[in-house]
């Protein structure tokens, strides 16, 4: 067996077949001295004594029989293993930022979703001074829910087209809300029944500066026995044009009852106070407001002798 060392590489040549690669080179034992890059070259035999002159070859370790030498086995040479990259370190999660609480600022106080005869309070007091401002006649606002807030109400609801049913809600506080007022029709300075809505006008000027509830002819035929004489009639309030030509300035009885402070414009129809004044039609022709409304129309001077009467 000879060792020959050429470029690094050793190679063993005996009978068996090994073949080694390494850098691009392939030494085939079969063929001994031959080597292959790529093609193949002449082989190139070298004598012992020359391979020795060339290079030092180490004394192998004798074994227990010295014929018998161990052939080094061929050991593939190690393959090289790429530099370890180190992995990039897993991303921190992102921590999402607490919110900060921010302070809302007071909300405005909400109104009670009801409002009511008897109730009382800042929140009826705020109401009132809603209608009054608007126009709709209540007295002197005090806070306290009585007749007279009733009636503007009343007043409110029939001159918005809404249920009349005397108490606050939320389509009343709409109309609040919205403003709503009922305008003149004729203008000038005087009074403007208007039957459908059941409202009075109280008017100077062209503007509107009073609104009041009023109950004006039932539409109903009645028969009243006043005194042993019998009265009948349609309970209408005919539309037109009037004039204030007769007052009494108490309670005045008649055969169709007793009316307040009756201010007369068209033959036995007045406008009177009375104290039953219900959100729909109810009288006898007459258009009835409140006692204290009535009192309001004399003190005002709202409705003199003379004084224009305009129904609708």
């Amino acid at each position: 067996m000879t060792r020959i060392t050429r470029g690094g590489l050793m190679v063993v040549a005996a009978a068996m077949t090994v073949t080694v690669s390494a850098c691009g080179l392939v030494w085939d034992s079969e063929s001994t001295g031959q080597t292959t890059s790529g093609a193949r070259t002449t082989p190139s035999v070298l004598s012992p004594t020359q391979a020795v002159t060339d290079v030092a070859t180490p004394t192998p370790t004798p074994t227990s029989d010295p014929r018998s030498t161990t052939s080094p086995t061929a050991t593939p040479p190690t393959a090289v293993s790429p530099t370890a990259v180190p992995e990039p370190p897993a991303p921190t999660p992102a921590t999402t930022p607490t919110p900060t609480a921010t302070t809302q600022p007071p909300s405005a106080p909400q109104p009670p979703a009801m409002l009511r005869p008897g109730d009382k309070g800042p929140e009826v007091l705020a109401l009132q001074q809603r209608l009054s401002d608007l126009g709709y006649w209540l007295g002197t606002p005090d806070g306290r829910w009585g007749g007279l807030t009733t009636q503007a109400v009343y007043a409110l609801q029939k001159t918005a087209g809404i249920g009349r049913d005397g108490v606050v809600g939320p389509a009343v506080t709409k109309a609040l809300a919205d403003g709503v007022r009922p305008t003149s029709r004729n203008g000038g300075t005087g009074i403007e029944v208007d039957v459908p809505r059941q409202i009075i006008l109280v008017v100077r000027d062209g503007a509107v500066v009073r609104v009041l509830n009023t109950s004006t002819g039932s539409n109903v035929p009645y028969e009243e026995v006043y005194e042993g004489k019998t009265y009948r009639g349609s309970a209408r309030t005919p539309a037109g044009s009037f004039s204030v030509f007769r007052e009494v300035d108490k309670l005045d009885k008649g055969p169709l009852g007793s009316l307040y402070r009756p201010k007369y414009f068209n033959g036995g129809i007045a406008i009177h106070g009375a104290a039953s004044i219900p959100p729909y039609p109810a009288s006898h022709g007459c258009a009835r407001v409140s006692n204290a409304a009535m009192d309001l129309i004399w003190a005002e001077n709202s409705m003199a002798i003379g004084a224009r009467v305009t129904v609708y």
